[in-house]
Parts: C-alpha cells; sequence; structure tokens
C-alpha cells in the first residue's frame, strides 16, 4: 500500500499497486473514495503534465501512460465487480463516480497541450526511429482525440461530452434492467407431468433454483419429485425451450424472454430511441453522417457497403439449407401427429428431437464426459501443444467468490508469464449472464520491471450440484475455449505498451479471431476425446458418440447462420438510415428486417431489443457484424492447421508457434490484416468458414 495516501484510504484495497488485486478484502464502501481520489489525482498530474510536454514519446507517451496505470488497482476491480457480484449498493457508488472517470477520460483526450505533443512526434525528427507499434499508438491517440472532439468550438465539445456522460448513464441502466428482469421473472412447476422427458441435469438445476427461492420451504424440492423452478438465465431457460413437453409452458417462457427488459419497472423501451438519437447526433457532431461510419473508423471493414455484401452472400450460402431445416421440423411434427404449424416456441423442442434422432445423442449422454476438471486438463494440453506453454493452479489468490480460482500461465522454460482467474458457474442472483475476458491486469513496464498481464475469465455454465461436479454440456465446453482464445491474447502479448498489449488497440471486428479460433479444436478427435472421463466410471467418451458430436456440427447451421445476421443487419440499420424521430420504430425495423432474415416471421409483440445488451449497453454497437468477419479470419486461421495436417504434431506445433508469434503476441501493434496475412501468408477468404459451415456452394449438411 501506498505511504503517501490521506489516513482515510490508508487501509483502502482499491489503493493498492503491485501484485494482484485484494478481492476479498474489497467492500463496496471503498469504491466511490478509492475511484474519486485516483480521478482527482490524475487530473493534478495532467495539468501539470501539460505545461512540459515535450514531443517525444519518452516526453509524452510514458508519463501518460504512467498517469493511468493505478485505475488498474481501482476503478478496474470496481467494474469487474460490478459484473460478477452486483449489489443495490455496489450499483450506487458505481454510477456515482462512473460520471467522473468518463470525464476524466475525456480530459485527457481533448487535452489540447497533448493532441498538439503528439502531432509534433508524428510530424518530428523522432518519427522516424519508433517502432511500427510506437508509430501506431501515437496515430490511434490523434484518431481518439479527434473522435472525442478535440477539433469542435467549445459549445460542440461540451455538448459532445453531455452526450458521453448521457450514453454511459443510459448503457448501465440498460445493462441493470436486464438483470433485473431477468431475476424477476420465474416459471414454477409443481406438476410432475410437465417435467415428463426433462434430462437429469434440468431436473437438478430447476430444484435447486426452487429451493434458492423459498430458502425457509419445510420440504425442499428434489430432482425427482419436483417443484422445479425456471428463469430467464440460459443455463436453464435453453434446456427448458428444448425439453419441455407441455407447449403452453414453452409458450409462457418463450413470451417472457422476447419482453425481458420491455415493461415497468425495468422497462428498457424508452432507452433505445435516446440512445440511437444520441449517437446520431455525436456522430454528426464529428462530421459523419451517421454513427455506423463513426464506429467504423475503429474496425477493419472499410464501409457499411462492405459489410452489407457480406451479409447478403452470407444470406445468399444460408437460404436455402434454413428452408431445408425449416421443412425438417416441420415433417417432424406431422410424423408425431402435431400438425405441421411451427410456432416460435416449438423451434427448440422439435429441433432437439430432430438432433436426437438424426445423431443419435442427447445432451443429458455427453453431460457426463465433460466434468470440468477433465475439460480444463484438455484445454490446458492443447495450449502446450499449440503455444509451449503449461498452466498452475495458485492457491491462497484472493477472490471475489469461492468458487473463483487462479492459474499462472508458464512458458516452457517454467517462467511465469501471465495469469488469469476462472470464475465458472451461473450464479443468477449477483452475476450478468454470458461469458466474457476482461483484463485485470496489462503487460507493461512498472519501475524497469515487467508487470505479466492477469486476465478475467468468466462463464455461466451448470454449476455442481450434490455430489454431481459441474457437467458441462458440449456448447458450454465450446464457450469456455471461446473466452480462453481472447485470455490468450490477453496473456501471451509480447508487447509492453499498455495501449496495443494484448486485446488493446486491436480493431472491434478482428478481436474475436483468438477466441473463435479456440472453438475449432472442440471437433478434433483427440482434443475432443482427450478432454473427456465420465465422472463416476473413467471411461473415455465413446467413440460413436465422438462421431455423432462431429456430425451435429453443421446441424442447422443456416438457420443459425441467419439469426446471427438478423442481428447484425439490425444493428447496422439502426446505426444507419434510422430515424428515431420517424414513423417506424426500432422495433418497426427489426421487424422488417426479419422478413429478409428469417424464415419465421417475429411475433408482432417480440421486444427482444430490449435485451439486446450487446449493442444497447456492450461495446457491439454497429459493431455486431464482427462476430461473422471475426469469424471469415478465424475458419482461415484454422485451416492453416487442416493445411499442415492434424494429426501432424510437427507441422502443427511449428504453425501454433508462428500464430502465437503473431496473432497472440503483436495485440494492436500491428494493422489485423498485416497480423494476419503475416500468419497466413495471404488475406483471408470466406471460403473456409462455409465449409466449416457445410455451407460451400449453398450445400446443405
Amino acid at each position: 500500500m501506498p505511504t503517501h495516501l490521506p489516513p482515510e484510504l490508508a487501509d483502502n484495497p482499491l489503493m493498492a499497486e503491485s501484485g494482484l488485486p485484494p478481492y476479498d478484502r474489497i467492500r463496496t464502501e471503498h469504491a466511490l473514495p478509492a475511484v474519486r481520489f485516483c480521478v482527482q489525482r490524475a487530473l493534478q498530474e495532467l495539468e501539470q503534465l501539460e505545461a512540459r510536454f515535450e514531443p517525444t514519446w519518452v516526453g509524452t507517451m510514458e508519463p501518460i501512460e504512467e498517469l493511468e496505470r493505478p485505475f488498474e488497482y481501482s476503478w478496474k476491480p470496481v467494474g469487474h465487480l460490478f459484473s460478477v457480484k452486483n449489489s443495490k449498493e455496489l450499483r450506487e457508488a458505481y454510477e456515482t463516480v462512473e460520471p467522473e472517470v468518463i470525464a476524466y477520460g475525456l480530459r485527457v483526450r481533448q487535452s489540447e497541450p497533448l493532441y498538439r505533443a503528439l502531432v509534433a512526434i508524428r510530424d518530428g525528427e523522432e518519427w522516424a526511429r519508433l517502432t511500427p507499434c510506437q508509430q501506431r499508438i501515437v496515430e490511434d491517440r490523434i484518431k481518439d482525440a479527434r473522435l472525442a472532439g478535440i477539433d469542435l468550438p467549445p459549445e460542440q465539445r461540451a455538448r459532445f461530452n453531455e452526450i458521453e456522460q448521457r450514453l454511459s448513464k443510459l448503457a448501465n441502466d440498460f445493462s441493470n434492467h436486464c438483470l433485473d428482469a431477468t431475476k424477476a421473472w420465474s416459471l414454477e412447476i409443481n406438476n410432475p407431468e410437465d417435467a415428463a422427458g426433462w434430462p437429469t441435469t434440468l431436473r437438478g438445476m430447476a430444484a435447486q433454483s426452487w429451493n434458492s427461492a423459498h430458502a425457509d420451504a419445510e420440504v425442499p424440492a428434489t430432482p425427482e419429485n419436483g417443484p422445479w423452478r425456471i428463469t430467464l438465465e440460459i443455463p436453464l431457460y435453453v434446456p427448458f425451450q428444448e425439453h419441455c413437453r407441455n407447449p403452453a409452458l414453452r409458450e409462457q417462457a418463450y413470451r417472457a424472454f422476447i419482453l425481458k427488459a420491455a415493461a415497468d419497472p425495468f422497462d428498457n423501451q424508452p432507452f433505445i430511441p435516446e440512445i440511437l438519437r444520441l449517437r446520431q447526433e455525436k456522430a454528426t457532431l464529428l462530421g459523419f453522417a451517421n454513427y455506423a461510419e463513426l464506429s467504423l473508423v475503429r474496425k477493419m471493414a472499410p464501409s457499411v457497403d462492405a459489410i452489407e455484401q457480406l451479409f447478403q452472400q452470407l444470406r445468399e450460402a444460408a437460404w436455402t439449407a434454413a428452408e431445408g431445416d425449416l421443412a425438417d421440423l416441420k415433417s417432424l411434427r406431422a410424423e408425431r401427429g402435431e400438425g405441421e404449424d411451427i410456432r416460435h416456441w416449438d423451434v427448440g423442442f422439435y429441433a432437439e428431437r430432430l438432433r436426437e434422432q438424426r445423431y443419435a445423442y442427447t445432451d443429458e449422454e455427453v453431460r457426463p464426459y465433460f466434468p470440468l476438471e477433465r475439460v480444463l486438463d484438455g484445454l490446458f494440453s492443447l495450449c502446450g501443444r499449440l503455444f509451449e506453454i503449461s498452466f498452475a493452479q495458485v492457491s491462497g489468490v484472493p477472490v471475489w467468490h469461492p468458487d473463483v480460482r487462479y492459474y499462472d500461465v508458464r512458458d516452457k522454460q517454467g517462467t511465469t508469464i501471465a495469469g488469469f482467474y476462472l470464475d465458472p458457474f451461473s450464479r443468477p442472483a449477483d452475476k450478468r449472464g454470458g461469458a466474457w475476458m476482461n483484463d485485470c491486469l496489462g503487460r507493461r513496464r512498472v519501475n524497469g520491471r515487467l508487470q505479466i498481464p492477469v486476465a478475467h475469465l468468466v462463464c455461466n455454465q451448470t454449476p455442481p450440484a450434490g455430489d454431481k461436479p459441474s457437467l458441462m454440456s458440449f456448447r458450454e465446453v465450446e464457450t469456455l475455449f471461446h473466452e480462453m482464445g481472447h485470455g490468450l491474447q490477453h496473456m501471451l502479448t509480447t508487447i509492453e505498451h499498455p495501449d496495443a498489449a494484448g486485446i488493446n488497440g486491436v480493431e472491434w471486428d478482428a478481436v474475436e479471431l483468438p477466441s473463435q479460433f479456440m472453438e475449432n479444436w472442440c471437433y478434433h478427435r483427440p482434443i475432443l476425446m482427450g478432454m473427456t472421463a465420465h465422472w463416476q466410471t473413467g471411461e473415455p467418451l465413446p467413440e460413436d458418440l465422438f462421431r455423432k458430436i462431429v456430425a451435429a456440427k453443421t446441424y442447422r447451421s443456416g438457420s443459425l447462420l441467419l439469426r446471427q445476421l438478423l442481428f447484425g443487419v439490425t444493428d447496422l440499420t439502426l446505426h444507419t438510415t434510422f430515424d428515431p424521430d420517424g414513423a417506424e420504430t426500432a422495433f418497426d425495423v427489426q421487424q422488417r428486417l426479419s422478413r429478409d432474415f428469417s424464415l419465421l416471421p417475429m411475433l408482432p409483440e417480440d421486444r427482444s431489443l430490449c435485451s439486446f445488451s450487446h449493442i444497447f449497453s456492450g461495446g457491439y454497437a454497429a459493431g455486431y457484424y464482427s462476430y461473422k468477419w471475426a469469424e471469415i479470419l478465424s475458419a482461415d486461421a484454422f485451416s492453416a492447421f487442416e493445411d499442415a495436417g492434424l494429426d501432424n504434431e510437427a507441422a502443427v506445433a511449428e504453425t501454433g508457434r508462428r500464430f502465437r508469434d503473431t496473432v497472440l503476441s503483436l495485440g494492436g501493434s500491428r494493422p489485423p490484416m498485416e497480423v494476419f496475412a503475416d500468419f497466413r501468408g495471404r488475406e483471408p477468404t470466406v471460403e473456409a468458414l462455409l465449409r466449416h459451415s457445410g455451407l460451400a456452394g449453398g450445400a446443405r449438411t
């Protein structure tokens, strides 16, 4: 703990300056004074720097990097806990101090002395002596200053800052409403007939959910006899939709899902037009025709037209296959004597029945072979094979929840080069849904010593139940691999400048490359078989189950691709041609677009935009297309390993080292297209994605 602090902050754990964050000691009451002190101190130091900036890297960038370092130990942990240990008190503290953090960030980006120094570096004699990484950082800082309104006159800059503060507040409110609405809805099932056909895991989780909501009940729920409680949390909602035989109950849950956060007291409907209106105003202030054009300044995609062309190309590849998918579901329903009419709440149920019929396996058959510990062993083994690293769990590290564990990442000499926290299980009460990687500490030099990068890997997979360990669905396995891909790019970076280390400085539509790349390995036989062991018998996954999983990889890929395209085209349209003050609402836009990108028209009352957190409270505004853009990169990257020969150990190892030394190592130090071309030897093509999806040439699998 630093010694130069005011007495009231001397014991505040958020004032640490080295080591791992003391998560076990951080309390809500620590957040406001610590973050506020860091902001005020940084503002004072910035004013001092502005009087003496020198137009050199050492005279400008190094002091700015040091100025921002304390926020790693104050604001970052608060933001992390806001996502994984949410409470009313923490929300209040977070929302109180966040405007001050935003104002500080704008103050730095709008600093005219800093901007002049950066421009002088770019135009000065030292420029040729800077590394390409340093040049890119300076250019990006100049670009950020312009995107923060540095060129605006005072009155317009003041309005720009008002917009930024309001958008931040709206994003937080949107996210909180999603979390609260998810917690507020539940469906309790008491009739055992309504639970007929449920897999054991769903019964166990639903009974556990009921017990959590009825802690004072005299007779607890049991998996066998209930009662059971279904919520809108994905680990419960999805298997319920897939296995509940009662269509009326499926409909009830489906309607709740598409209306989540669309009614008081958690109504996001008023926020959507305001968010879109403010984004458009912000773009106009900065001289852009729309918010999408502003967004693309920091992305790989060259234009909105290029993205729309990609959407049409993928739509054409997926449409015929999706028509076949829907026809198959109708045929199955007719075969069962239930008519051909497919409704939205029927899709998951009949798709699962058809998958079981076509590939003759269920998620429940697979889960026992994927206990978390075994999956981690397989994941770690793969990373060792590809990237020459190893992992060691470390005890005694302060964590925010007993389920969280911490790992060292070591190179082939045994030196610790990085670390990560793993928070694997769903906790609906205080942890937001989904899965993500956030950086905890970045790779950088501190007083001449290397600070190793540390990541947070957060999932929401099925938790242990009774004597059962966490038994993962195959999709949960893929998700864990996905987040590890993000983590690897953060942890294996060799860049020591914070602005370009790891995922920092990487264009947003390239940031999913490593994560989606890692998912491909889940279908490679040695990897998949190597991370399976029945939790009771220790037996590996049976060969026939492995073949079925691989055969099912492209199941309904046309339908799933169209679903992603609808999300992407809706996002892009809302941020280009949509007028928030026009006659057409955002929901009308989604309805209209669904007729071109969905074979099953949306329900008129659908308000799923109200829980579309990616674009309204996350980082994907006018950027949801990035998932497909990056998937082209990731599929093509994996095809390099296929070309080398997946069973050729030497070739795989050599290709893995090349992937590490380019994509994972270089971070944002160079443009991602250059980095990709260094790895692949050429620019990417869409062929590998279509082939992996079973859609090459419009074919249907």
